[in-house]
């Protein structure tokens, strides 16, 4: 059977799929959800179930294969950040604007509404990278994380799985789309940031000057 078309930025791939096949899908995965700051791996994944539903690729392993490789690269992330995330942030965090106090404001709200962050996580671009290790970073209990990058994880799997399968030509338009209101939520999830930010200062300097708060 020939190779299907692929439409829009999805043909440059292809010849990696013609090549890889399920490997191509698995390893990008895999290496996007250790923290690789390219995310190749969602293109290429979504690639390869339209693949399936041109009968390419059996839509059933693509979508095992990236289920297992992103839960098992969030995992790896994970240990990176636990065993040596603070080194990492201290030596080069300055050069990402990350300094040691503002990792540390990131690992108190992170403990507070982590699982959300990480389910959230799976459809922006940068934060699905890096969620393992900050996860790892903050200390979040493995167990905990293992648990919510999972669901996180299937659905995305499941949702990309599915529309790249049935989609066909209109896949373009459908991850334009997607794209898009993915930066919208970045933009709330930061203002929501800022505002619980402001909040807990507030709260903290009333608590520490009581006698202004009673006048």
């Amino acid at each position: 059977m020939s190779a299907p078309h692929l439409p829009g930025v999805f043909a440059t791939l292809a010849p990696l799929l013609d090549h890889y096949g399920y490997w191509a899908v698995g390893g990008t995965l895999f290496i996007e959800n250790v923290g690789s700051p390219v995310s190749l791996g969602e293109t290429i994944f979504i690639a390869g179930a339209l693949y399936a539903g041109a009968g390419r690729l059996n839509i059933v392993a693509v979508c095992l294969i990236g289920l297992v490789v992103s839960v098992a690269g969030g995992a790896v992330g994970y240990l990176i950040g636990r065993t040596g995330g603070r080194a990492l942030v201290v030596r080069y965090g300055r050069y990402v604007a990350l300094t040691s106090e503002r990792a540390d404001r990131a690992e108190a709200y992170f403990q507070k509404r982590g699982p959300v962050i990480i389910v959230i996580s799976r459809w922006i671009e940068v934060v699905r990278q890096l969620c393992g290790f900050v996860s790892g970073l903050t200390e979040m209990p493995f167990l905990r994380f293992l648990f919510y990058n999972t669901i996180g994880a299937a659905l995305w799997i499941a949702v990309w799985g599915t529309m790249g399968y049935v989609a066909g030509d209109h896949i373009t338009v459908i991850y334009a789309r997607a794209t898009e209101y993915s930066v919208y939520l970045v933009i709330a999830l930061v203002l929501v940031a800022g505002a619980l930010t402001v909040r807990y200062a507030v709260r903290r300097r009333r608590a520490g000057h009581p006698d202004e708060v009673r006048d």
